[in-house]
């Protein structure tokens, strides 16, 4: 009987762990929110390591302060290692270009990647480690807070990655700074603008913005002494002190002398057996699981949006739209966060919509287009172009609309719950759609005649093909 009564209990404490460390929104305060002006945005901050460069976008600025996110952009090198942290907030990643391999290491579980005892040596020289998984460009990979991840460059090309981080989160018990901790070297802040609560000059109730302080030794080990740690990993005090990355300048992506070498399957292999998963755990089949087999050990971290395969939304003339939910992606129902992935042919327009429960954050791939976002007072408080490498938050509830002229338009937008819900103005499926025509008629001083084509004009959905552009799209 202890065998059973201890498989419950390890199951019981699986689902209180997983029920406490749900991500819930916090609410911030109304007034963070007043926006007046959306700007499309540059990274302002840059830090050059060794292997590769971390650029962020302030996160004082008042469009993030709304949103309630922090963004940042890493491109790592061929063989470049991004050093093992971990973050106070939940947080997906964007995979723009690359390939490498990833790790997230979560507390209890077991290291199922192992070489083969057949493999000659001692057990000790046989390295047994936490999951590995590979990534390629379009995945979305979810790293719940608090969790230490790290990843590699194992291609003959840059990686370039777009990390949204979810500050007001429920699982970030700090401020609203996004802090990353780092388990080795000596990396520059990669937020250099912190937040203090304690004064605002411009506002007597609210904090100040300051730089953090500038040390020599950034990482967890720096601030314990020597001769904990070689207690704590029962090792001499002189290599224990290797910990604190003493004269380490190399920032926080490092290179790898020889091609990493980790435990993995091949990469073929690795993408059938997640194909498989994904199909296996499916909405719709009918199969009901218990929750423990998926949870912090096995669970899949990485969905690729960027397959034209896997699209949600398809229109030959216009586009395609992919979306990486809780549905298909249930680790997101953990960190309250989701994701799609649109491209835009030329002469398209993604409909005019808003976002029902979630803020956005788009992050442009390629191309650029015309957007306009509006507020609840009519507002277009963006109105502008938006190109390749900027970013742009829309606002829950404020309508926006997109539109190519001549290049191609493709990004990824970052939305603040793990089920967004949009709601489209034009089209198929839209509000006005479904709106009795005489309840539009009035409405807008129409004709039954004009009601009617308003309503019935345009057939698609999500994403619809252009006229030739007149008026304010002509002059912009």
């Amino acid at each position: 009987m202890a065998k059973p009564n201890l498989l419950f209990s390890l199951s019981l404490c699986l689902l209180v762990l997983f029920h406490g460390s749900s991500a819930v929104r916090q609410h911030q305060p109304q007034h963070e929110c007043q926006l007046d002006r959306i700007d499309a945005l540059e990274p302002d901050n840059r830090v050059e390591s060794e292997a590769g460069v971390v650029e962020s976008w302030n996160p004082n600025e008042p469009q993030f302060q709304c949103t309630g996110v922090a963004v940042v952009r890493r491109t790592i090198e061929p063989r470049g290692l991004l050093l093992p942290s971990y973050s106070n907030a939940p947080q997906l990643v964007y995979i723009v270009r690359g390939r490498g391999v990833s790790g997230s290491i979560y507390a209890g579980c077991p290291e199922t990647f192992q070489e083969s005892q057949h493999a000659g040596g001692s057990s000790r020289d046989q390295d047994q480690h936490q999951k590995v998984r590979s990534f390629r460009p379009g995945d979305i990979i979810a790293i719940p807070a608090g969790v230490a991840h790290w990843c590699y460059n194992d291609g003959n090309e840059p990686v370039v990655a777009v990390s949204v981080l979810d500050v007001h989160n429920r699982a970030n018990q700090l401020d609203v700074n996004p802090r990353h901790f780092y388990l080795a070297g000596n990396p520059e802040e990669e937020f250099p603008q912190r937040y203090d609560e304690r004064r605002d000059p411009r506002d007597p109730g609210r904090g100040i913005f300051r730089e953090p302080e500038r040390r020599t030794c950034n990482n967890l080990f720096c601030g314990m002494d020597s001769r904990f740690l070689a207690e704590a990993f029962n090792v001499n005090e002189q290599l224990a002190r290797k910990l604190q990355s003493e004269n380490d300048f190399r920032g926080s992506i490092v290179r790898v002398e020889r091609q990493l070498q980790v435990v993995r399957p091949p990469r073929t292999q690795q993408e059938r057996q997640e194909q498989l998963q994904r199909e296996r755990v499916s909405p719709g089949r009918g199969e009901h699981y218990n929750g423990l087999e998926e949870t912090f050990c096995s669970m899949r971290v990485i969905e690729n949006i960027a397959d034209s395969s896997r699209v949600d939304v398809f229109v030959p003339e216009a586009g395609r739209v992919s979306t990486v939910n809780s549905h298909n992606l249930p680790i997101l129902q953990r960190i309250q966060l989701s994701a799609s992935h649109v491209v835009l042919r030329n002469n398209a327009v993604r409909l005019p919509h808003w976002h029902m429960n979630a803020h956005s954050v788009m992050y442009v791939v390629r191309g650029q287009a015309q957007v306009q976002v509006v507020d609840e007072n009519g507002n277009a408080v963006f109105d502008g172009n938006v190109r390749e490498g900027q970013v742009l938050t829309v606002p829950q509830n404020f309508a926006v609309v997109k539109r190519t002229e001549r290049d191609m338009f493709e990004y990824v937008e970052f939305k603040t719950n793990d089920n967004a819900m949009t709601n489209d103005l034009a089209g198929r499926a839209s509000t006005i759609r479904a709106l009795p025509v005489e309840v539009v008629a009035n409405a807008y001083r129409l004709s039954l005649e004009d009601a009617r084509r308003l309503k019935y004009s345009t057939q698609e959905t999500t994403l619809t093909s252009a006229r030739p552009p007149t008026g304010r799209w002509a002059d912009a």
